[in-house]
């Protein structure tokens, strides 16, 4: 890559499971390899109609606080440990639909890297991006296991 080429970017979906802090390591570690830096979105999900809006509204900014310090936390742990570059975005809306508008037109983006639950359902972003309409992304997805150890994820980036 010349000096004038964008960095390779992974883009990890961080929300408050232990897998998707896998994943993030797995990323951070892979783009440190690679040169590359990280993208860590947190989406905060539009909550059911509340009769009171300003009751809605209290709730929908303690969910965006919670999720701005799940997201501000495990990249904190992750850039000092690494050193890499990290870009930390909060959206709103409907999770895989979030993703999806934020990867369109995105040619930087080099993985959507996500985390897979240990065991039964592996999440609502590895089951979509996973399914039938995978092959219409704009980047390889990689699914990183939540069960995987720091040594293991060493060897793997």
């Amino acid at each position: 890559m010349g000096a004038a080429d964008p960095k390779r970017t992974y883009l990890v979906v961080v929300d408050d499971s232990a897998e998707s802090r896998v994943a993030l390591r797995f990323a951070a570690r892979r783009a440190a390899k690679t040169g590359g830096r990280i993208e860590v979105l947190g989406i905060v999900e539009p909550q059911d109609f509340v009769q009171f809006g300003g009751v809605q509204n209290a709730i929908e900014e303690e969910q965006r606080l919670r999720i701005e310090g799940v997201v501000s936390a495990a990249v904190g742990e992750i850039v000092d440990e690494s050193g890499i570059e990290a870009n930390i975005i909060i959206r709103e809306g409907e999770v895989v639909r979030t993703v999806r508008d934020y990867l369109d037109g995105r040619e930087d983006v080099a993985a959507l890297v996500l985390g897979a639950a240990p065991s039964g359902s592996p999440g609502p972003l590895v089951a979509n991006f996973t399914g039938h309409d995978a092959g219409q992304l704009p980047c390889p997805v990689m699914i990183i296991p939540g069960s995987l150890s720091d040594e293991r994820l060493e060897q793997l980036s």
